[in-house]
């Protein structure tokens, strides 16, 4: 029997609603939890972090089998779900709560994400300057229950924020 190593990858999307179920359905992916990071308040609310007091960031934390679906690919996709020319938020949602990241795990996990970045700076689809930060991963707080899977209990309303938000609409103009 081989033994399966996971690791973490987390990413900042904006709304975290619509940073789950791309990752979500792809193989060797085992979970995809929504959450904050990158602040300074301790066991933060949904509440406190939508105001933008607490400094952190919506962000999805992936649990994931490396050699199904390696750190490079999570990162591919990740730039595909993302404006990361915007450093005042993403789409509809504004404020620094809502900026781009990739928080990085390990060493290796920092060197993919750099290369990534200066990769998608020369030959990407955006003649803007690439603001998304790539940061140290720190605290993770998983967000309240309801907020986990979104796109799954409310159909509805995931697909009315991904087409008002304007996500959907630029996803398609610059990778489709």
């Amino acid at each position: 029997m081989t033994h399966m190593t996971t690791q973490l990858a987390t990413f900042a999307g904006g709304c975290f609603w619509c940073m789950v179920k791309p990752f979500d359905e792809q193989p060797g992916i085992i979970s995809v939890r929504s959450g904050y990071t990158g602040g300074s308040v301790k066991d933060p609310t949904y509440q406190q972090v939508k105001s933008g007091e607490s400094g952190h960031y919506e962000a999805v934390q992936i649990t994931f089998d490396p050699e199904l679906f390696p750190y490079e690919k999570l990162v591919t996709l990740y730039w595909q779900q993302i404006d990361p020319t915007d450093d005042g938020g993403q789409f509809i949602d504004r404020g620094s709560q809502y900026r781009t990241a990739i928080f990085y795990h390990n060493e290796e996990q920092k060197q993919v994400a750099e290369v990534s970045k200066v990769k998608m700076e020369q030959e990407g689809p955006f003649k803007d300057p690439i603001v998304t930060q790539v940061l140290e991963a720190s605290t993770f707080y998983e967000a309240e229950e309801e907020h986990q899977k979104f796109y799954k209990k409310n159909p509805e309303k995931y697909k009315q924020e991904q087409e008002e938000s304007g996500r959907k609409d630029f996803i398609t103009s610059h990778w489709e």
